[in-house]
């Protein structure tokens, strides 16, 4: 025996290795070595925080040797799912995948070198394991303690190289929805303790079970650089508060991006609805897509401190998620996990993970949130993948792209019939396709694509879905119904508080009815919540100073919302007028000009301006009016028309109770706003309608019979000849300028003008 070699001893061996080492290396030598010494020296600090011991390290494999069975596994367990993180954020090649085999034999040291049978044994069942997965034989399956959250999949006897004997092999993965248990340390009394020692134990143990707690919260070596709390762009919110990040699209195929932006949109969406949480807002976790960033910089650049990260695998009908939940002000993670499953598996995996992180960041929630956490509102895998690529093109934001969301929508509900969710989408399509541009490319005509939105919105129900209340409140808006819109606003709010969409429409709606500092205040949380996003919000609050007659500041907030986002002409018009009332005549008519964009070939007046404005106050329509006249734009002449401006405000409106008195049982005749063609109403004093004429209501014909009602201050109609059972519901004002029993109904289509004639 040479004079360093020691005696033979039992113990657990676990053997490591790159797979397709050679293959790396081609690629990118240097590169590739780097990678996988910096991926066996994470392994080796997992190895040592689970007491074991690393014994060898050549090349492109690992050797290492632990007492226990459980150790061995679980360390493993707990690098491959950091590997797993440390891959999905590289964005180029080589990408070094562990594999590991252990086993229970015997070793030898000495003369430098580690020999022996448990080496070769744990060296051969390594080499059956897949690249990324884990292998053991059957002596350490029968020595791992129940309670350990893996599980083994018994893959047969296996014939191996310089045994004579089969031996039998499984494989072995976390457990679906489990963690990785922490690693734990053990101190042996040296002797029987005494009573007063009893009592010490006691209260050592309680306060070993509350660090052991802790531990799995905040794990003692960072694996993060620490965010700093004073570089922080915001202070922290009063209660936790997260950015999960855009997940890596694992699969190979660029094709299935979507999938992968379509997991977090879910994850988002669902912990938008936590009161208990505040969630960054979809567009500013986005804007990291695609980078290598680092969780300090995201957690600092957001104010918040938490960070979820992961990716997504799909190969074929199978599906792969690896998340972390990183708490950036010490770095530690609070949970890194795999979940595995099939498509038909998606919508519980979706929910393991979004639990997992409420229970991490221990929030408590309402009965409400519990029921509507993880509701996607399909069981159909097939239908939910369609309305995951509508997404994908909806968010792009283009009247291309909005065309071909549609497309996609709509096989999401041929697919399900009863999908709502896939409903309020197409009814978002449809309501963005009432913008002339938009409605050009999906071959509809604007005014059809305002019924399709109605009839979307009847068929997703009374859903628990915000964003089919937000565009109820935006379409509500646009027929001057403000309180209608504030209520809608607030129903989404409801259903989910961190929802940007919802708190922008509350903003709105409030600013339009006269709220001012309080629309402001929530246009800038919603700036908190989306910074990267701000132009919306920057409108807002110029729009709310430019209502309460601070121009100057109106101006500053339009230009800046313009500087974030030029291609948003609407923006442009306010600030015109803001201009126009400051006196700069030049400034308020280039900003006309660059508002006229969105209004293709026709030249508004300044009613026709105005009106797209649904302020309350009558002071602040003629504010209005008149900064756009020093802009340059023009007023509107004929016979048929005689106002400088309309005054569709609290003053003009009439309440249910005037129009069930000046409507039913007689008829009215009037012209459309924009074309001058003429319509005529009759209604009975038993709820009956008919119209003839012009069409003036949203999906109507030349000539229709409905039933009509008077409901919170609306004059409220259903046509029978219409597929759906569509309520559509108007304002009535009273025109003053145009003489004695001379109305405006406010429909969808515009301001309609009438007189009772009988």
């Amino acid at each position: 025996m040479a004079k360093d070699r020691l005696p033979d001893k039992l113990a657990v061996i676990l053997h490591a290795d790159v797979a397709g080492s050679t293959q790396l290396v081609q690629q990118d030598e240097h590169l590739a070595h780097e990678r996988i010494q910096d991926s066996f020296r994470r392994f080796g600090d997992v190895i040592e925080q689970y007491r074991g011991k690393v014994l060898e390290l050549r090349g492109d494999a690992l050797l290492a040797e632990f007492d226990r069975a459980s150790d061995a596994v679980t360390a493993t367990l707990a690098f491959q799912s950091d590997q797993a993180y440390y891959l999905s954020r590289l964005k180029d090649e080589p990408k070094p995948i562990i594999r590991v085999g252990i086993a229970m034999g015997e070793v030898v040291l000495g003369d430098g070198t580690v020999t022996g049978g448990g080496v070769v044994l744990a060296q051969r069942v390594e080499q059956l394991a897949d690249p990324g997965s884990l292998c053991i034989t059957a002596a350490l399956h029968e020595v791992l303690p129940n309670r350990m959250p893996f599980d083994l999949e018994n893959i047969g006897e296996q014939t191996l190289k310089g045994f004579d004997d089969p031996v039998r092999v499984y494989r072995v993965e976390l457990s679906p929805g489990a963690s990785i248990p922490p690693p734990q340390h053990e101190i042996q009394p040296k002797s029987s303790p005494k009573p007063w020692q009893m009592r010490t134990a006691i209260v050592v143990g309680v306060v070993a079970i509350a660090i052991g707690f802790a531990y799995r919260l905040v794990p003692t070596t960072p694996m993060e650089e620490p965010a700093s709390i004073e570089r922080m762009a915001f202070p922290l919110p009063d209660k936790p508060s997260i950015a999960v990040l855009p997940f890596t699209n694992m699969s190979g195929v660029a094709e299935q991006e979507y999938f992968a932006d379509g997991m977090t949109e879910n994850l988002i969406t669902d912990l938008s609805k936590i009161s208990g949480l505040f969630v960054i807002a979809r567009n500013s976790s986005f804007s990291y897509k695609g980078q290598q960033v680092k969780v300090r910089q995201v957690a600092e650049d957001l104010g918040v401190r938490y960070v979820l990260e992961g990716s997504v695998q799909r190969v074929g009908e199978q599906v792969r998620i690896n998340a972390q939940l990183i708490d950036a002000t010490t770095g530690g993670h609070l949970w890194a996990e795999r979940y595995d499953g099939s498509l038909t598996d998606i919508f519980a995996l979706q929910d393991r993970v979004t639990t997992k992180i409420v229970n991490a960041m221990s929030v408590t929630l309402t009965p409400q949130e519990l029921e509507g956490l993880g509701s996607i509102g399909t069981s159909n895998a097939e239908a939910h993948d369609a309305y995951l690529q509508g997404l994908s093109f909806y968010l792009r934001n283009t009247p291309a792209d909005n065309a071909k969301a549609e497309t996609h929508f709509k096989r999401a509900v041929e697919l399900d019939p009863d999908f709502k969710r896939a409903y309020t989408a197409l009814a978002k399509v449809y309501f963005k396709g009432a913008n002339s541009s938009y409605s050009q490319l999906m071959g509809k005509y604007w005014r059809t694509a305002i019924f399709l939105a109605y009839k979307n919105l009847a068929r997703s129900g009374d859903t628990n879905f915000a964003d089919a209340h937000v565009v109820r409140s935006r379409m509500a808006l646009i027929k001057h119904q403000v309180k209608v819109a504030l209520r809608e606003a607030e129903q989404a709010l409801d259903l989910s508080v961190n929802d940007v969409d919802a708190l922008k429409a509350k903003a709105e709606a409030l600013i339009y009815s006269g709220q001012y500092a309080e629309g402001r205040k929530i246009a800038n949380f919603v700036l908190r919540l989306d910074p990267a996003a701000p132009a919306d919000p920057l409108y807002l609050i110029g729009l709310s100073h430019l209502a309460a007659g601070s121009y100057e500041e109106g101006v500053d907030y339009f230009e800046r919302a313009l500087e974030h986002n030029p291609t948003t002409s609407y923006y442009a018009g306010p600030l015109a007028a803001a201009y126009g009332k400051l006196g700069n005549a030049n400034k308020a008519k280039q900003a006309f000009r660059q508002y006229l964009d969105g209004w293709l070939e026709k030249k508004p007046s300044i009613a026709d301006v105005v009106y797209g404005f649904p302020f309350q106050d009558s002071g602040v329509l003629k504010n209005l009016a008149d900064g756009f006249a020093t802009a340059g734009v023009r007023e509107r002449t004929g016979e048929m028309f005689q106002s400088r401006f309309l005054e569709l405000d609290r003053k003009t409106r009439l309440s249910g109770q005037e129009i069930k008195s000046l409507l039913f049982g007689r008829t009215i005749e009037g012209a459309d706003y924009w074309s001058w063609r003429f319509w005529k109403q009759k209604r009975s004093i038993d709820d009956k309608v008919s119209h003839s004429g012009e069409p003036i209501h949203t999906g109507s014909i030349t000539t229709k019979e409905g039933e009509s009602w008077v409901e919170d201050d609306r004059l409220c109609d259903r046509w029978l000849d219409i597929e759906d059972e569509i309520t559509i519901c108007s304002l009535v004002f009273r025109d003053i300028d145009w003489g004695v029993d001379a109305y405006f109904m406010v429909t969808d289509q515009g301001p309609m003008r009438f007189k009772v004639i009988n």
